[in-house]
């Protein structure tokens, strides 16, 4: 696959999960778990249903232990620590945080055979990430206190988990993405269990909350974790860390669309910072096209 189609379909993940908010909204009171099991199982049996015009894909299922303890702990351990940090601190405070895994995804690429981290890179990830502060501080005074460490913690780990799942799936490019086909239905079982142990069941209550929960598990609660998986193993991973700075004020700009949130100056701005950020990460690309339609020309 060519790295500009990866990292387009890479996009496509980051335009899914712009959806969440206002899906999750949606749901109603369905529980955290309960909501995970229902939408990765959906996500999961997506691309088995695939597998019915190609049979030979079932062969991705067959990975080493490393692969599937990646695979696991990126999904369901991402989600399980998010939604432990939603319940140890405040939503604001503990997004903020999370929304530290753009950021070292650009940094942890670094590490990736191959892969050159350049300034303009870290200062165009800096600038999304100041988006997403300005963003946040625009809703409402942030409440740091010791009290909510815990919390805290929770979504750093969050943070780091994704960020290590995302920038590790490009050591395992060989792995079909056929994969995260089992990754998504495991994360499901285990996302059961939990529900099971610590939640009380309460399903959708009427048809168009049942409609949020079969698109969050077709789009971004499923769809785009194969999307995701593509762009990361083949894309431009620095460019998709920076761009995925986008899904809170593309989350943002539903809800206000959707009636749910007011339109602010804060997203505006922050708006801006993320576009700019992106500009920026992406100059490097722009430059050399530009010399070397120069030396085209000159030729």
């Amino acid at each position: 696959m060519p790295a500009r189609l990866a990292t387009i379909l890479g996009f496509g993940a980051v335009a899914l999960w712009s959806l969440l908010s206002f899906l999750t909204v949606a749901t109603g009171p369905v529980p955290p778990f309960q909501l995970l099991a229902m939408t990765f199982a959906i996500g999961g049996g997506l691309g088995a249903l695939s597998w019915t015009f190609r049979p030979g894909a079932t062969a991705a299922l067959r990975q080493r232990p490393h692969v599937w303890a990646l695979g696991i702990a990126g999904l369901f351990g991402y989600h399980a620590l998010y939604f432990a940090a939603l319940k140890l601190a405040p939503p604001a405070e503990s997004g903020l945080i999370n929304y530290l895994w753009p950021l070292l995804i650009v940094l942890f690429s670094a590490t990736l055979p191959g892969e050159r981290l350049l300034g303009r890179h870290v200062l165009g990830a800096l600038l999304g990430f100041a988006g997403v502060i300005v963003l946040v501080a625009g809703r409402g005074a942030l409440d740091w206190r010791d009290d909510y460490l815990a919390g805290y913690l929770c979504a750093g780990a969050c943070a780091f988990v994704w960020a290590a799942y995302s920038v590790l799936s490009r050591r395992v490019a060989e792995v079909s993405t056929d994969a995260v086909t089992g990754f998504c239905l495991a994360t499901a079982a285990l996302g059961l269990l939990c529900h099971l142990a610590f939640e009380r069941t309460v399903w959708p209550p009427d048809a168009g909350a049942w409609a949020a929960v079969v698109a969050s598990g077709l789009g971004p609660v499923g769809g785009a974790f194969y999307l995701w998986d593509a762009g990361m193993k083949r894309g431009d991973i620095r460019l998709l860390g920076v761009g995925s700075y986008a899904i809170p004020v593309a989350s943002t700009f539903v809800l206000v669309l959707a009636g749910y949130a007011e339109p602010t100056r804060s997203l505006a701005l922050a708006c801006g910072l993320i576009a700019a950020g992106a500009v920026v990460a992406s100059l490097p690309a722009a430059s050399s096209r530009a010399r070397a339609s120069g030396r085209a020309s000159a030729g």
